[in-house]
């Protein structure tokens, strides 16, 4: 229930699942044999010169990133600090505005998480990083 803040917000664990730890074998094998982690610092870059415009944005007070993982802060006024209202669903809004255009980003009250694949491109990830813009400005306009 989300009016009572009772929601588990964290994602299900797998441990144990056979088809799961399957799956994490296998890409340890690509770790392995790729240098994945160097892919991965390419495209943490792009994820951040991709989405640096929103660090002006009226309604953003932060932009935070650490490796792939990247975070959109929504405020209603940026200049003073002032929050939104929980119970507004400012991060529900962009959600379903990013949904609708194929993206799929995750909202934790009023901040919108960017966690693509590492198989992500960069095309891609400049495509998310405007559909990210587009998701703020609708749920904030």
């Amino acid at each position: 229930d989300y009016a009572r803040l009772t929601a588990f917000l964290h994602s299900p664990s797998y441990t144990g699942n056979a088809l799961a730890c399957t799956a994490a074998l296998a890409t340890l094998d690509i770790f392995a044999t790729d240098d994945v982690i160097a892919r991965n610092r390419e495209l943490a870059r792009r994820m951040s010169e991709s989405t640096a415009g929103l660090a002006d944005h009226p309604h953003v007070a932060e932009v935070r990133q650490t490796g792939m993982i990247l975070a959109i802060e929504m405020v209603r006024e940026r200049a003073t600090g002032e929050r939104y209202d929980w119970h507004e669903r400012r991060g529900l809004r962009a959600y379903e505005h990013a949904l609708a255009q194929g993206a799929l980003l995750r909202p934790i009250g009023n901040v919108l998480y960017l966690m693509p694949p590492y198989v992500i491109e960069p095309e891609q990830i400049d495509w998310l990083a405007g559909i990210a813009r587009g998701a703020v400005d609708a749920a904030c306009g």
